[in-house]
Order: C-alpha cells, then sequence, then structure tokens
C-alpha cells in the first residue's frame, strides 16, 4: 500500500494500481518505441506489483502508530512474501516479463543486503532470476538494458502516488514532483503532455485507537482518483 498525503486526510493506493500507472506512462515513453521485447517489458511494469494483491486487500494497523503498514513499513516476511508470488504468476505467461520482475526484487533493496534478515532473499531472487533468463534464451546484458524502463516506470509512478518532495533518479532520467504536474528530464514524450491519474480510497489523517476501528474507517473509505500531467522539461 502507498499512503499519500493529501489536504487533511491521506489516499491509500494499492501498488496493482500504482503499477498500472507506470505503464500507462512508459506506453507514451517515446525511447521504449520499437524496442524488440516491448510487449513483454510493458507487461513486467503493470504486473511487477502483483504479488502486493493480497496485503493491499486488508491493509494492516501498524500497532505502534495506530495508521496504516503502508508498503515501507510493512514487515519484513510480508515484504518479501510478494516477490516469489508475483515472479510465479508472471512466469506462466511471460518468462521475460517474469525476469525482469525478478531482476527488479533484488536491485530496489539493495540497502538490506547486510542485513541478516534478508540474508536468504538475495541469492532466492537471483537465483530464479538467472533461471527466468536463461528459460528465455535472452541474455544478461539484455536483462539489464530492458530492466531500465521497468524502473523508470516504476519511479515515474511513484514520484507522483507518494508525493514525494525528493527528485528520483535513474540512469540519466529524473522525475520530481511540481504541484499536479510531473515534470521529467529529459523530456520522453516528445514535446506531449500526459494526463495521468490514479485511483485511491482517502482516509482521515488521523491515528486508529485499535484494529477494529482502523477496519471501519477503510471499508468506509470514500473511493477518489488523484489527477496531475506529466511532461518534460520544457527547454
Amino acid at each position: 500500500m502507498i499512503v499519500r498525503p493529501a489536504d487533511g486526510a491521506l489516499h491509500l493506493i494499492t501498488q496493482p494500481d500504482h503499477a498500472a500507472l507506470a505503464r500507462h506512462v512508459m506506453e507514451r515513453w517515446v525511447p521504449l518505441h520499437g524496442a524488440g521485447r516491448r510487449a513483454s517489458i510493458l507487461h513486467a511494469v503493470e504486473q511487477h506489483d502483483n504479488g502486493w494483491r493480497e496485503p493491499d486487500a486488508e491493509p494492516v494497523r501498524n500497532p505502534d502508530t495506530g495508521r496504516t503498514f503502508d508498503f515501507i513499513t510493512i514487515p519484513v516476511p510480508l515484504r518479501q512474501a510478494v516477490w516469489p508470488r508475483a515472479i510465479t504468476r508472471l512466469a506462466q505467461s511471460d518468462t521475460w516479463a517474469a525476469a525482469l520482475v525478478a531482476h527488479h526484487a533484488a536491485t530496489v533493496y539493495d540497502r538490506y543486503r547486510g542485513d541478516a534478515a534478508w540474508a536468504s532473499f538475495f541469492p532466492e531472487m537471483e537465483a530464479a532470476r538467472d533461471r527466468l533468463v536463461e528459460a528465455s534464451g535472452h541474455s544478461p546484458d539484455e536483462l539489464r538494458h530492458d530492466y531500465r524502463f521497468l524502473r523508470l516506470g516504476d519511479l515515474a509512478s511513484l514520484a507522483f502516488c507518494t508525493r514525494t518532495a525528493d527528485t528520483l533518479t535513474f540512469d540519466e532520467w529524473s522525475f520530481r514532483l511540481e504541484g499536479d504536474r510531473l515534470v521529467i528530464a529529459p523530456d520522453p514524450f516528445d514535446g506531449r503532455d500526459l494526463p495521468i491519474a490514479v485511483h485511491a480510497r482517502e482516509l482521515p489523517d488521523a491515528s486508529f485507537e485499535s484494529d477494529a476501528a482502523f477496519r471501519a474507517a477503510w471499508l468506509a473509505a470514500p473511493a477518489v482518483t488523484v489527477r496531475a500531467v506529466a511532461s518534460g522539461t520544457r527547454s
């Protein structure tokens, strides 16, 4: 679950909805047009967080704060369990997409490589990735080339969905949110603006005294749509 601050409220965005937005952005990403494995890349972008379906369907209150766990604070075993589930689902229909997501799992948590709680996670994800790459008939170099697009889509969507004040960067690209505009540099859209939107549920920006109170608020939370425009920097 992604928790996006709003004016006096919180917008809760599921990881699959965030991933769907990432695909929407990458479908218009001009450097990806004409790529030989474009369909699998876009499939990986859209489905990279499908393993979050289960925890996002039943968000859990953090007893220390009274607020919902998000994708960063959720307990480590639940966070790690997302990835084998996502990879298994993808591998049934698209080996290359599954390989990209396995590589994503082994990459985005790199800061935890020295943490004992993560000691078995990286060998498992890397072994799954290597098996899938071999089964696909493609090479590790092709994997690294294609993975850039998954990471870029992920960051574009995260910059918007988290409403971060930071500038996110990867490779030559940067993403920053300026009000209702997601600014991407260099311009990936050939001068065109791209309307973006994501579905959310709105909760009060408050701490809940019990699991039951949080559950009741979640069930009663109205659906909202958060909108903006993504555009490249203007020269």
